[in-house]
């Protein structure tokens, strides 16, 4: 898998959020076919292992500072602000934690 060999040791910090999740999704995908290069099948487990932490991390990283700025903008915009807000940002977050877990659960790994 041309996209990701090499990359083992990258920083991943470097990369956004949405390419972190495609080459996530490409790992996956490369798993998932019938053709798995043994010599590969190591450098790419922990290559989405750490990936997987890494967007863990993000998600966890924004929760935090979602929690903090949402009250912060209901008390200098008025009430029902956080609540809407706090509402919408769940859902999101959600949304984006079920897929990386999704993904973390995916059949045909082996």
């Amino acid at each position: 898998m041309a996209a990701t060999k090499g990359q083992k040791g990258s920083d991943l910090s470097n990369l956004s959020y949405g390419d972190a999740t495609a080459e996530l999704d490409a790992i996956v995908n490369y798993f998932e076919s019938s053709e798995i290069d043994v010599d590969q099948l190591v450098s790419q487990l922990e290559r989405a292992t750490a990936l997987i932490e890494e967007l863990d991390t993000r998600l966890r990283r924004t929760r935090t500072q979602v929690e903090t700025l949402v009250p912060k903008l209901a008390a200098a915009i008025g009430d029902g602000v956080e609540e809407t807000a706090t509402q919408d940002y769940e859902t999101q977050i959600t949304d984006l934690t079920e897929e990386t877990e999704a993904d973390e659960d995916s059949p045909g790994l082996f």
